[in-house]
């Protein structure tokens, strides 16, 4: 049979199938048994193997799940805290003085990188600042390349508004530093154009030993007054 003569026939049997008579069937055995009632399951509608009978479905491989049997019907446990390290409501605020320094992280991507190229040279020219290495990588808590650079409080009305004015479009997490890295990175933060998620769920606060708040230690050499409106 000819593709266009076997294109009428199918044709021909779904036209069968619908017409006025047919309808009590769909209601009374469903499709499956009207297609089957036609001819349709086994013959047109599965050639080229577009559709399989239900007889020549394969089993699935023999085997026993290493999550066990059943766990549509195991209970729901509640996490003991979804925020490891987070404490109650405060009983008042915190101090602004607790913040020692900020970090301010340049995202960018395999067709924003000259971008970023201009914002990291542009900084270093112009500010007294702790400047990072490139992270090619995700890293820590950054879940996209960045680099960053720190810099003390007093340059942050500077700097803010310089990102502001300077990012060039790409997503920038500014954000200050305490005590509490967590804190620091999710709930203190502050963000040039587009938010995008941080991945703080293991941060932990300094240990034994350890500095209590990551330190700044400048390492450019401004060479460029940075540019003003004001004569």
């Amino acid at each position: 049979m000819s593709d266009k003569n076997q294109h009428v026939v199918i044709d021909l049997e779904w036209a069968n199938l619908l017409s006025p008579q047919r309808r009590t069937v769909l209601r009374g055995g469903g499709l499956v048994a009207a297609l089957a009632a036609s001819g349709l399951a086994g013959s047109a509608l599965a050639q080229d193997g577009a559709v399989k009978r239900v007889k020549d479905v394969k089993p699935s491989a023999p085997g026993k799940s290493p999550w066990g049997e059943h766990t549509d019907t195991a209970p729901t446990p509640r996490p003991v805290s979804v925020r490891p390290g987070e404490e109650t409501l405060p009983g008042k605020p915190r101090a602004y003085t607790d913040i020692e320094s900020y970090h301010a992280h340049i995202y960018f991507d395999e067709d924003s990188y000259q971008k970023a190229v201009l914002i990291r040279k542009w900084a270093a020219e112009r500010f007294q600042i702790e400047l990072g290495d490139w992270n090619l990588e995700p890293r820590g808590p950054h879940v996209t390349p960045s680099f960053y650079f720190g810099f003390t409080n007093d340059l942050l009305p500077v700097i803010v508004p310089w990102l502001q004015l300077n990012s060039l479009g790409l997503t920038i997490l500014i954000h200050p530093n305490t005590e509490d890295p967590r804190a620091d990175h999710l709930y203190y933060a502050l963000w040039v154009n587009r938010s995008q998620p941080v991945n703080g769920y293991a941060m932990k606060k300094p240990g034994p030993g350890e500095p209590r708040v990551e330190q700044i230690f400048v390492n450019t050499r401004p060479t460029v007054k940075i540019e003003t409106s004001r004569a």
